[in-house]
């Protein structure tokens, strides 16, 4: 059965059973603190679980896209090392909220394995929880009476709190669970062993393809457990493992989900993969040919992961989200440097195959294909000349090492700051016959996390609630003020921030942040108190409030009032957006699309998908046409409540990787067509003035413009205004400021070339000087001087006087602008004969002016903090020829 057939028999066989069929929520989460990327079917029902929401259907099936590579549910460092593990993968599920329960879920379970996929029962196996003495949990009787009537005791396992009790992190639902195990040995392999003792015991072929999860409880904050407010069902079935029980394979990189990336890594890299049943069959592999299979599957599964992270609106980057994706992209990068011998980008040319292999059911992977290879590419050739730049500085490293084991904290120090993997640092030791200090390298990346940890540590209570039952209004597209209520509270403590306090309200006019709109600022005013609101923002269903301070009477009635001036200056900010978004649309073609945005008070940032800069003409001519649409006075045109599939019809534009809903709300402003849930001016004419103020690339294939308008532009321009005047002032009111300028120009060239000159000279003069100070040191033609020249031109005679000579190592130092520079020239055959090192020199002597530099083994520089230091540095000089 192909994996297409599998994914829709799934989904069929719900929908068929009562269950609305929704489309998975992308695989980058923006409205939930807690959670860097779905990691599980169920992350984006949460709120549904917690009574904080309604769901459409209290029935509902779908399969997600998921990722779990940080935070308690991280499989990164198991994939390629096995054949079930991945990063990326499909979590079918089926979910009730507050409707059927354990009997339904279990029986459906059931029968579509048995009777619609054909999966004989001898090969399945279940498991009920226990219990738990520590929670209090009993037990789960009823689940093991229901498995009783459908299966032989005797393949009913009793399963911990580890393995059959499912949370989804410290906090949040919970609840006993019960797993269904399949067995794909051979008859050989079940006589010998039963598959009840390798049941949750990592054995390849007897693995979990099924959890269905009864959520009854939510974990508080403090540990303890309440119930829910009703009792769920939340199931989840791994699609790619289904996919390798239903096709008769032993891996799940055999099934049709992988083997056409691996057939395309093969004909890029000219290497084999080897399936897994012919390793089960007993023919014996090279350890060459085992790492072949391992980087193949970490390749092809990695790039999974990372297409549908940008397809999704996610790039890598160095923070957050964006850099767990570049750390993905890199482990397959360096398996495919290390074992498939891939010194050129190859991962991004197996993203046409993905796109043809899943574009139908995930439509955003072809639609975004061409940007997603563009931008896979310039992150492999970026860390591709890291990996070069990497192994240079590494034989630096090796160089200084006396014995044959490297330090750890040195190994460290490439891997911090330049990404140089510790496990390629130790096959390059294990080549030249040295070792690794991995203990010291676990060691100080143990500290980092710590340091890391201790600076993002939040402190999250639990919810105290006012008000219970209560469902959150947003009433700020009409409103800036109105009557509230606070209906729950709770205090969060973090290093960065303090202590702060989350407040919700019956209804609120602060716009919470979302779709690059900052959150709304103001105040809750009483009859006694004045309570500041320092930001807004969404979690799952609930609109947060943040506060320094709780009110007195928490109870009392409160005017909730925005900062109607920051709200005013950032409406204008987004309508221009969606302004200028069409302007490049108009201009540069459809295939631009909003791949991000910062709209605030003070400035708007637009991220879209563009191949090549912007030019100087191209940016007034947007310019130019969004103060058109200005001047244009175009009236705001809101569908508040409009089906999505009528907005889409009516030409309204939609942004990858965002989750919309049934209904929408769209924005039109004359031919701008945008489904945005953020605040916008009324009439365009509102805005007054639009200004680009810089354009840029943020990634390959992805531009930035940064502009201005209303107020912003009037202060930009008699900024500009006032440093003509200075100019005008400084130039003594010349009547053609720009042939006074042009003028200026051309007698700072001429004087440019005349300090060279006289810069040229000096170092010349002092060559011939210093030349008579070398002294012959061990065979070397030995210098160390401090001289009075610019960072630059001791760099030149630190040069000169090295070429100077046969066998010569110079090392100058001077001072510029308070500061100390150093430099080391090493005559190259004193590098190939004594193992000498320039930038190993830099890097010891450095110590001494509090600094660091770098270089090529025959010359490198550095830069430091303590001038004091540079008579140490030309003490100490000397040892390395000793």
């Amino acid at each position: 059965m192909k994996s297409q057939d599998v994914r829709k028999q799934f989904l069929d066989f719900f929908k068929s059973n009562g269950h609305l069929i929704v489309p998975s929520a992308p695989i980058v989460l923006k409205d939930d603190p807690t959670l860097m990327f779905n990691n599980s079917g169920m992350a984006q029902f949460k709120e549904y679980f917690l009574g904080n929401g309604t769901p459409k259907s209290k029935r509902i099936a779908d399969t997600q896209k998921c990722l779990r590579v940080s935070g308690k549910h991280n499989d990164l460092e198991d994939v390629g090392f096995d054949t079930y593990h991945h990063t990326m993968f499909e979590m079918l599920g089926n979910w009730s909220f507050g409707d059927y329960f354990k009997k339904e879920a279990i029986n459906w379970a059931w029968q579509l394995l048995t009777e619609v996929y054909k999966i004989p029962k001898e090969n399945l196996y279940v498991s009920v929880f226990e219990g738990s003495k520590e929670d209090n949990v009993p037990f789960d009787q009823e689940a093991w009476d229901i498995w009783k009537t459908l299966i032989d005791e005797d393949r009913i396992i009793l399963g911990n709190k580890k393995d059959n009790f499912w949370e989804m992190g410290d906090q949040g639902p919970c609840g006993p669970c019960s797993e269904i195990h399949v067995d794909l040995r051979s008859d050989e392999e079940k006589a010998l062993v039963s598959g009840k003792s390798l049941v949750n015991n990592d054995h390849p072929q007897v693995v979990e393809i099924w959890n269905n999860v009864f959520m009854e409880f939510n974990r508080k904050a403090d540990g303890s457990l309440e119930k829910l407010p009703a009792q769920h069902v939340d199931t989840g079935m791994g699609f790619e493992r289904l996919c390798m029980a239903l096709q008769g394979k032993t891996s799940n990189y055999d099934t049709d989900v992988f083997t056409p990336l691996i057939e395309k890594v093969e004909q890029i890299t000219g290497l084999k993969y080897t399936p897994n049943d012919v390793t089960l069959s007993g023919v014996e592999e090279s350890e060459e040919q085992n790492k072949t299979n391992i980087a193949i599957r970490v390749v092809v599964d990695h790039v999974r992961a990372v297409a549908f992270a940008i397809a999704d609106g996610q790039l890598p980057s160095n923070t957050g989200a964006g850099y767990v994706i570049r750390r993905i992209l890199r482990r397959a990068i360096r398996y495919g440097f290390t074992f498939l011998n891939t010194k050129e980008p190859f991962i991004n040319k197996l993203v046409e195959v993905l796109a043809n292999q899943m574009g139908e059911f995930f439509p955003e992977i072809k639609s975004q294909q061409q940007l997603v290879t563009n931008v896979i590419r310039e992150e492999e050739a970026s860390f591709l000349r890291t990996l070069d730049q990497g192994l240079q500085l590494l034989d630096n490293v090796i160089a200084q090492t006396k014995g044959s084991e490297v330090s750890g904290a040195k190994a460290f120090e490439l891997y911090d700051t330049f990404g140089f993997p510790k496990d390629l640092t130790a096959l390059i030791l294990k080549e030249k016959g040295m070792s690794l200090n991995e203990a010291e390298f676990d060691a100080s990346m143990q500290e980092q996390k710590n340091r890391s940890r201790a600076a993002s540590e939040v402190s999250t209570e639990d919810w105290s609630v006012l008000i219970p039952g209560n469902v959150e209004t947003f009433v700020g597209y009409d409103k800036t003020e109105n009557d509230v209520k606070i209906t729950r509270i709770r205090k969060v403590d973090s290093k960065k921030d303090g202590i702060l306090y989350q407040i919700v309200l019956d209804n609120t006019p602060f716009y919470p942040e979302g779709g690059g709109q900052v959150g709304d600022k103001g105040t809750l005013v009483s009859a006694n108190e004045t309570i500041e609101i320092i930001d807004t923002k969404k979690e799952n269903n609930l609109i947060l409030h943040f506060a320094k301070q709780l009110p007195e009477n928490i109870e009392a009635g409160f005017v909730a009032k925005v900062n109607a001036d920051l709200r005013g200056s950032t409406s204008k900010n987004h309508s221009a957006t969606h302004l200028m978004h069409l302007a490049l649309r108009n201009l540069l073609g459809t295939h631009v699309e909003q791949k991000g945005s910062l709209v605030n008070p003070n400035y708007l940032r637009f991220d879209f998908s563009h191949f090549s800069k912007v030019s100087d003409d191209e940016l007034r001519q947007v310019e130019a046409n969004v103060n058109a649409q200005i001047e244009a006075q175009l009236q705001l045109v809101e569908h508040r409540n409009i089906p999505i599939k009528e907005a889409l019809d009516k030409g309204a534009m939609a942004l990858f990787g965002e989750k919309y809903g049934d209904n929408v709300r769209m924005i039109e402003f004359g031919e701008s067509k945008e489904l945005c849930g953020g605040i916008h001016v009324k009439n365009t004419a509102e805005i007054w003035y639009f200004k680009i103020i810089s354009e840029g690339a943020v990634a390959a294939g992805i531009r930035r413009i940064e502009a201005i308008t209303g107020d912003a532009v009037k202060d930009f321009y008699q900024n500009q205004e006032n440093t003509l005047s200075e100019i005008k002032e400084t130039l003594k009111n010349p009547q053609d400021i720009l042939k006074s300028v042009a003028s200026l120009q051309d007698d700072n060239v001429k004087l440019k070339k005349q300090i060279e000159q006289l810069l040229k000279e000096r170092v010349n003069a002092l060559k011939t000087e210093l030349e008579k100070d070398f002294q012959e040191v061990n065979g070397v033609n030995f210098l160390a001087k401090q001289v009075d020249l610019s960072m630059a031109s001791t760099k030149d005679l630190a040069s000169a006087l090295g070429s100077s000579k046969p066998d010569s190592f110079v090392f100058l130092a001077s001072i510029e602008d308070g500061l100390p520079n150093i430099h080391c020239y090493i005559a190259k055959e004193l590098v190939a004969g004594k193992s000498l090192n320039a930038n190993a020199v830099i890097k010891e002597l450095g110590k001494y002016i509090e600094g660091n530099g770098g270089g090529q083994p025959f010359f490198a520089s550095g830069k430091g903090k303590n001038a004091t230091g540079i008579t140490e540095t030309l003490v100490h000089a000397v040892d390395f020829v000793k």
